[in-house]
């Protein structure tokens, strides 16, 4: 889970950028980054931290331009070099910035083809350096020493034949304009809209409606699985559908916890399918817990709130803000390990004794992970005073590990791993856990846009769209992302800083 933004402007677009990426930052927080494109020169300004971090006054000022990319990431393997920040440049051909939300899962494949056929090295381990270098090496075979649209959509096509997994990219190609494209099942979100001025008309692509909102642009879409839209420096826009069997497989974790509840991701408010979700939910709650004796409904800040108070509505009883959050420390779940989880949510979260004290609360967050958090909130609940602790999910048990660009642990670390639900609660420490069932997860979205016939639910029933991740690939997720494989990451890295530190 990362985000991207990309303008093509009539002035100076450092500073929407900037806002942008500032709007979008829920999406990561580990580095930003930020090039522009003047006269054929380009600027760029990129390293670990959040937005504000990132950015200077001095920096801002020397990112000279009215076309721009922009990047938040967010680690999937959990490391943290300011190596892999992005946005990536490749010099060849033209001068090509990119910058990607997703995972292919075929980068060790085409890395190898890479070196071996295109002759083209990497210099770091992301998969989004493999993904740039693919498309440049794509707009290279044409062997033109001028391009035009036609050109890039061609490269997106014939990337879209090598690269598998989900992408949403932004691209810069130096004096020629913006290129943003999502993979053939739309698994990422991406949007683009525009601006009309004095000067003339403005047009934004962003992994969300939300970074075009917040800057003045007006939404025209959402691109479709395996589109592409090519934004020239004069402001001229076309579009074409680059891939050979589009079809929707919309990640549905973006409407249960990653995107914003202000964003609109393929014609769905998130908001909406966030109320349906709290709707759907209290109805099974009435189905199989007939004689529930629920005195008061507490959502976990801030993601659930929505479906909280629309499940408490429908179950007519009493929802209060029990918890009071720290605004200051990060989004817990993409923290990159177990130890900084732990730390982070008693830090994060502080009870307000008398909404629990004698209470029966029934707790809802939107998803259940580790259940580290969840462990630690409960008891949290039960120092205040509650009774009995109930706890909800908006979504169906997590059981199964995401390949797709988000960083859920192998599936050994899920908690609901190998477990029932009764299990779950007792781990937990809830006196009953209630998991939203998945085809009421998908109705509540797919409401509003019947196109949306399919999704990637693969965390929760681990079918996977691509149809290429086998168990060789989950091997190396494993290695990847476990926590203890972070932890080894995180010593090494370690030793690295005090190695510097000592010269």
């Amino acid at each position: 889970m990362c985000g991207v933004i990309g303008i093509v402007g009539k002035g100076n677009v450092n500073q929407d950028l900037y806002d942008g990426l500032t709007v979008l930052q829920h999406r990561g927080q580990d580095a930003a980054g930020i090039v522009t494109c003047d006269g054929g020169k380009l600027y760029l300004r990129k390293d670990n931290g959040l937005v504000r971090d990132v950015f200077d006054t001095e920096h801002m000022l020397n990112l000279h331009g009215n076309m721009g990319v922009g990047h938040v990431r967010y680690p999937t393997a959990g490391c943290s070099s300011s190596a892999e920040a992005q946005p990536f440049y490749v010099n060849s051909p033209y001068g090509i910035t990119l910058a990607h939300n997703g995972n292919l899962t075929n980068a060790d494949k085409l890395k190898q083809e890479l070196y071996q056929e295109d002759l083209r090295h990497m210099n770091t381990d992301s998969d989004s350096e493999v993904l740039l270098n693919v498309f440049a090496h794509e707009l290279q075979v044409m062997g033109k020493l001028k391009i035009d649209h036609e050109d890039v959509f061609k490269a997106v096509a014939a990337t879209h034949k090598r690269c598998r997994g989900a992408y949403a990219v932004v691209a810069m190609i130096t004096d020629y304009g913006i290129v943003a494209f999502r993979d053939p099942y739309g698994i990422r979100p991406i949007v683009y809209g525009k601006r009309v001025t004095d000067q003339g008309t403005e047009y934004m692509v962003a992994s969300e409606s939300v970074a075009l909102d917040s800057q003045g642009f007006e939404l025209i879409d959402d691109l479709k699985p395996g589109e592409a839209v090519f934004i020239d420096l004069d402001g001229g826009l076309e579009l074409r559908q680059c891939a050979e069997n589009p079809s929707y497989s919309t990640c549905i974790f973006e409407y249960v916890y990653l995107a914003r509840p202000d964003s609109t991701i393929d014609d769905v408010q998130v908001y909406k399918a966030r109320l349906r979700m709290g709707e759907t939910l209290a109805q099974k709650i009435k189905r199989e817990w007939a004689d529930q004796d629920i005195d008061v409904v507490i959502p976990i800040p801030d993601t659930s709130r929505t479906s909280a108070l629309q499940l408490a509505n429908e179950l007519g009883v009493l929802y209060r803000e029990g918890f009071i959050k720290n605004r200051y420390i990060g989004r817990t779940f993409i923290m990159p390990g177990q130890t900084q989880r732990k730390k982070s949510v008693r830090q994060k979260l502080n009870a307000i004794d008398l909404e629990f004290r004698g209470k029966n609360v029934l707790l809802v967050d939107d998803s259940i992970v580790r259940g580290t958090t969840s462990q630690q909130i409960i008891q949290m609940a039960r120092d205040a005073g509650a009774k009995k602790v109930y706890f909800a999910s908006a979504s169906p048990a997590i059981r199964h590990a995401n390949v797709y660009g988000i960083d859920m642990p192998a599936k050994t670390e899920l908690i609901a791993y190998g477990r029932t639900d009764d299990e779950v609660a007792e781990v937990i420490g809830a006196d009953r856990v209630v998991y939203q069932d998945l085809d009421d997860l998908m109705q509540a979205v797919r409401k509003r846009n019947p196109l949306l016939v399919d999704f990637d639910t693969s965390v929760f029933d681990g079918r996977y769209v691509t149809g290429d991740v086998d168990d060789a690939y989950f091997s190396n997720v494993e290695q990847l992302r476990s926590d203890s494989a972070k932890a080894k990451r995180g010593s090494k890295n370690a030793d690295i800083i005090d190695l510097h530190n000592t010269n």
